[in-house]
């Protein structure tokens, strides 16, 4: 009876989740959740007790009861805990399947801290199964959510982890760098097994460099605390790693114990874990439960004995029961076929986002390889053009030669500007402008702005107007080049589109609290005004107001996208009034942080003061193969009274900086024959310490990690200023010197 009971409690149940599915009670969810809680925590001390296949039966009834609660953070946590047991009871192929369905779930319900934990299972299962690639990007990610969990211990042994993979993978540097790592994270959070199996891993790597010695002593030191805390796994690789170093050291009689050690321990854990996953431990739990259903059924033949003429209502009603089960299975297989399908189509639908991605993904780098030619490719010919007028500019030239060579160095400045505003807007786009605050006088630097801009001002008749909030104060700790930016871009933008007129720049304090002052800045003009229609695509890139608008006033367009794009890295914001013919107001608020004084910079004169004898020792090699651009760093270096030799080509650089020694080479990057980055990855194979600019166009930042590992010291961009060139040499040839 207690059978036919059964039966018919989960047909009901079945009816009753089938027609309420979105209609449970709470209180029917808060069983459902108890039921998975208390499989969970069963399943949780079965691992405890090495009982695995009792684990996966618990998680598995979870599973069933999760899937009704439609809750993917708990779905995805029952997936990711079964995927380990997988994983113990040596079922790789279910456990790999079986995570990644934890971790899409996981990804959705953003549960960071339980994806961790599955990205690092699913390392550990790539890594016994040989794909140590995919370990490593598995170990990595796991250790970068941890962190920013701030779970270091698991963080811990992520790195420990990450660190074995680099020792499969044959990367030794990698690997010793990563245990040291996980060391002094060990020691610091007092993880025993952890610091003696980061030291034994330590010692095999640094053996494989070549540091025997250091390798014994680290291997030792893990050993003896994995001896004396009883950490048999670790210990078992304490005496493989040991035997292997002492045979390196010619020590064969200790390699030969260690590995008699090694081997017996190994056969005992080996058949110990086989003891755990064996076909006689999974019948010994299906013949447990078994006989708990035999049990079951003789109080079931008893139960029935003693109500025989109610046997065959039951069996009336069983037989109902069973025909509506056969509907609602056919029912079930068409709903399932239609899932198939829809599936299918996700599956499709994912493939084609995937395909997308990674076609934007390559446009991206397209892009920026595309603007790293074009800028390099302009910035080369400017470099001729503003360092021969500005030469010029100071060689005294004929009153009448002075507008033209002004205009010329207008046009420089004015390409210049558009190549930088192009290079801005990228890095904006691409998430790599940083804040870089520091204090200074807000009132100041506003006047100057304005002060610098004035002759625009005055060369289209306005007048320009300043009022400072007197409720403001004055010094403030922020990032005061991004603030003149803003600034000049949009003075800038009001005097090209005012004649004959006033503009107001106005700062207003909002509020204040605990020292971080909103303040409002405003930018009024009586111009040409903006329609309605343009201004709701004012702030996007290469917008203008027309055609017309471009060829009359000039200008790319791109000013106010970079505005936008700064005040947002600034966490303000930004909005406009405007009619046509009756001007704009363009106001920006942003939060600065109050400051006691600010720190006026000195200005240095670098080689004022040198003398002549002193300078005349520095060697230069300059290697540029642009003999227009040989021509004028030779002049710069020479009015800074310091000699230099050019040469045209890479190999050339070479054998000049082994045969002589100089004090700097500035290295141009495209060249014919090899490169500026090939000629210093040979230079720095035989000399690490002579200082090396990279003088070249390119810009991109994607492209200044080549620089850095290639060995460059530091990077000057063409066209440089002349004050930061300067600079760069003097702390190069006399601080350095001096040091």
């Amino acid at each position: 009876m207690s059978q036919f009971r059964n039966i018919l409690y989960i047909i009901f149940l079945f009816f009753g989740v089938l027609a309420n599915a979105q209609e449970l009670t709470s209180k029917e969810l808060d069983a459902l959740q108890a039921k998975v809680n208390v499989d969970l925590s069963f399943a949780q001390e079965s691992i405890e007790n090495s009982h695995y296949f009792q684990a996966k039966g618990n998680l598995e009834n979870a599973l069933e009861n999760v899937k009704t609660l439609n809750d993917k953070k708990s779905l995805g946590l029952v997936y990711s805990k079964l995927g380990k047991i997988q994983y113990l009871l040596e079922e790789y192929n279910q456990a790999t399947a079986t995570l990644i369905k934890a971790m899409e779930l996981q990804r959705l319900a953003k549960d960071n801290i339980n994806i961790a934990e599955t990205y690092k299972t699913l390392g550990d299962v790539y890594m016994i199964t040989a794909k140590h690639e995919k370990a490593l990007d598995y170990y990595k990610s796991a250790e970068t959510l941890f962190n920013q969990e701030d779970l270091q211990q698991y963080e811990t042994e992520a790195i420990l982890k990450k660190g074995q993979a680099y020792l499969a993978l044959e990367d030794f540097k990698n690997a010793e760098n990563t245990f040291n790592n996980a060391i002094s994270l060990s020691r610091r959070l007092k993880l025993n097994k952890l610091l003696s199996s980061s030291l034994i891993h330590l010692g095999e790597a640094q053996a494989k460099n070549g540091s025997l010695g250091l390798a014994l002593k680290n291997a030792n030191e893990g050993f003896t605390i994995a001896k004396e805390n009883k950490m048999f796994d670790v210990l078992s690789t304490g005496y493989l790693t040991l035997s292997m170093l002492h045979e390196a050291d010619g020590g064969y009689k200790l390699a030969n114990k260690y590995l008699k050690s090694h081997l017996k321990l190994s056969d005992s854990l080996i058949n110990a874990k086989r003891v755990l996953v064996s076909p006689e431990r999974r019948s010994e739990f299906i013949v447990a439960n078994g006989i708990e259903y035999q049990k079951d059924s003789k109080v079931d033949l008893k139960e029935e004995a003693g109500t025989s003429t109610f046997t065959q209502l039951i069996t009336i009603l069983s037989i109902a029961l069973i025909t509506i089960l056969s509907l609602l299975t056919l029912s079930l297989y068409k709903n399932n076929n239609i899932r198939l399908k829809s599936n299918n189509v996700l599956h499709k639908k994912n493939s084609e986002l995937i395909v997308s991605k990674e076609k934007a993904e390559l446009a991206s780098k397209t892009k920026a390889n595309f603007l790293s030619t074009v800028t390099h490719e302009l910035r080369t010919p400017l470099y001729a053009v503003t360092g021969l007028t500005n030469m010029l500019l100071d060689e005294d030239p004929k009153p009448e030669q002075i507008q033209h060579l002004k205009s010329l160095k207008f046009s420089g400045d004015y390409l210049l500007t558009f190549i930088n505003d192009i290079l801005q807007i990228n890095k904006i786009e691409a998430n790599k402008v940083e804040v870089e605050n520091e204090v200074f006088n807000l009132k100041k630097k506003i006047a100057n702005v304005i002060s610098a801009l004035n002759n625009s001002a005055v060369g289209n008749n306005i007048k320009m107007h300043f009022e400072f909030d007197d409720s403001l104060p004055n010094n403030y700790n922020a990032d005061q080049l991004k603030i003149s930016q803003i600034l000049i871009n949009l003075i800038g933008n009001s005097i090209k589109f005012t004649k004959d007129g006033d503009i107001w720049v106005r700062a207003v304090k909002i509020n204040e609290n605990k020292g971080l002052y909103n303040v409002r800045f405003e930018v009024q003009d009586n111009g040409i005004g903006i329609s309605k229609e343009k201004q709701e695509h004012m702030f996007e890139s290469f917008s203008q107001g027309s055609i017309q608008i471009n060829r009359k006033y000039g200008g790319t367009g791109l000013g106010l996208s970079i505005v936008k794009g700064l005040i947002d890295i600034l966490k303000g914001k930004i909005y406009l009034k405007s009619e046509l013919g009756q001007g704009s107001s363009f106001f920006f608020e942003l939060p600065l942080e109050f400051a006691e004084e600010a720190i006026e910079k000195e200005q240095i004169s670098y080689f004022k003061g040198i003398s002549d004898v002193e300078l005349s020792d520095i060697k230069i090699l300059v290697v540029e193969d642009n003999k227009i651009n040989q021509m004028i760093t030779k002049k710069i270096l020479n009015k800074m009274k310091l000699n230099c030799e050019v040469v045209e080509n890479g190999e050339d650089a070479v054998e000049k900086v082994k045969a002589n020694k100089y004090d700097v080479v500035l290295m141009d990057i495209h060249m014919p024959g090899i490169s500026g980055i090939e000629a210093t990855k040979i230079i720095r194979a035989f000399n690490e310490n002579l200082t090396i600019f990279a003088l070249t166009a390119v810009t991109i930042e994607d492209k200044m990690v080549e620089f850095e590992e290639a060995g460059f010291t530091d990077i000057i961009s063409k066209p440089f200023k002349q004050e930061d060139f300067e600079k760069k040499l003097f702390d190069a040839l006399i601080l350095k010197e001096n040091a």
